[in-house]
């Protein structure tokens, strides 16, 4: 049978338009130009903000202040679950050094970027999640300086949940700017004169537009398109959790596809059936955001095996992958592509982007091919050195001469030449490739 689309999507998530493109080519430009003064024209006029953009410390107080205590011990059950997975991360790479020949010692320094600028949407939900994420990732890596910014809109500060979570986890300045504005103040080092040596976070098009052209001046994590969500499972799997699953992701965005791959066409109907009732329960926005994706984005992919619904899930590379099935084992030692995985009926998605620990910023757009999501190692830089005795020296600069050579790079053998006259001038050397045999 191979695939059977028991539903099918009736079109494909667009690519960035070239009018984003041309937008953000223009304001980039400008706020490159224009400097600080450029950033606050467009706060005000695209947020109606016009007060503090370099957040004060009262700020943070206030907003401390205003959250429940509740509230804040979510936050910090969230913060110490992150940043421990992070810690665990940086852990795992190691320096060395090596000697690989008598005299030739090499090695590889672990070095965190000077400073790193965090993005946190601000927009219709409050991301609190997202500023750990984000923050909490690059202080555990050991970045120096860490610089967030967030909107602020109209009369409204940034939110205190996002405000007390970018404190919490230890950003050392924090600027009320959203959008592009935002993203060129982390790039430029605009109101803090730190500019980032890679920049983090999701957001929206236009955000991801920016971070995307200015790939190269500074790193960046993955360019963030609409949130991907796949659930594979077999016939043990419990419909009514398949669905809630996701529904739940699909109220992310009009544009979020999600995504049922099942070897079971009962389990596939029934989901299909239990989508609209429970996504008419969700309230408002979120309804309406989950009832355009399930109906323009959502699939439900029938096949006969799991090696064939395994197949699937590497083609489509989803951001975020629940398996609910049986032998959790076999389907993490055979899925390769995916931002993060989920396994079993015991975990979802909700949990990795709110507080179980790994990181919620992840590659969309099948870049899980080849990248993974926001983790520790992003802002740690792996330098290499080596340093050698004369006598090592000695068989390098020979090999090394007559590759240049063959290679037609005269001044890179010579190098190598200098140095065997000068350590070892009573000797001759082959510093010549050999011709060919005719």
């Amino acid at each position: 049978m191979g695939e059977v689309y028991l539903k099918r999507a009736p079109g494909g998530v667009e690519a960035i338009g070239s009018k984003a493109t041309e937008i953000v080519a223009e304001m980039l430009a400008e706020l490159d130009a224009g400097g600080e003064a450029k950033s606050r024209e467009y706060a005000k006029k695209l947020d109606s903000w016009d007060g503090d953009i370099l957040v004060p410390d009262d700020w943070f107080r206030d907003a401390e202040a205003q959250l429940p205590e509740s509230i804040k011990d979510d936050l910090r059950y969230a913060h110490a679950r992150v940043r421990d997975f992070a810690q665990r991360q940086r852990d795992s790479q190691q320096e060395f050094e090596v000697e690989l020949l008598d005299g030739l010692m090499t090695g590889q320094r672990l070095i965190p970027v000077t400073t790193a600028g965090c993005y946190v949407p601000g927009g219709r939900y409050a991301h609190a999640a997202s500023a750990i994420m984000s923050v909490c990732t690059a202080k555990t890596a050991g970045v120096e300086n860490v610089v967030a910014t967030s909107p602020a809109k109209g009369d409204e500060r940034i939110h205190p949940a996002i405000l007390y979570a970018m404190k919490l986890s230890g950003a050392d300045h924090v600027l009320a700017l959203g959008g592009v504005q935002g993203v060129a103040a982390l790039a430029y080092g605009h109101f803090t004169g730190f500019p980032a040596d890679i920049i983090v976070g999701p957001g929206n098009s236009f955000v991801a537009e920016a971070k995307r052209m200015l790939f190269g001046r500074v790193g960046i994590d993955v360019i963030a398109g609409p949130t991907e969500s796949m659930v594979v499972a077999d016939d043990s799997a419990d419909a009514a959790i398949v669905a809630a699953d996701l529904a739940g992701q699909a109220e992310h965005g009009p544009d979020s596809p999600v995504w049922l791959v099942t070897t079971s066409r009962r389990l596939g109907e029934e989901v299909i059936e239990l989508m609209p009732g429970i996504i008419d329960a969700l309230p408002g926005l979120s309804g309406q955001s989950a009832e355009a994706a399930w109906r323009d984005f959502g699939e439900v992919i029938l096949t006969d095996t799991r090696e064939e619904a395994c197949a699937v899930c590497d083609r489509y590379a989803p951001e975020h992958l629940q398996v609910q099935a049986e032998d959790l084992d076999w389907w993490l030692r055979s899925l390769k592509n995916y931002g993060s995985l989920f396994l079993g009926e015991e975990t979802t998605v909700a949990f990795g982007d709110k507080c179980s620990g790994p990181n919620h910023i992840l590659p969309t757009k099948g870049a899980g091919r080849y990248s993974g999501g926001l983790n520790a190692q992003k802002f740690v830089k792996v330098l290499t050195y080596q340093r050698m005795t004369r006598g090592a020296s000695r068989g390098v600069a020979q090999v090394a001469s007559r590759i240049s050579r063959l290679e037609g790079m005269e001044g890179h053998a010579m190098t190598g030449d200098v140095r065997l006259a000068k350590y070892f001038p009573d000797e001759s050397f082959q510093l010549e490739p050999e011709a060919k045999a005719q």
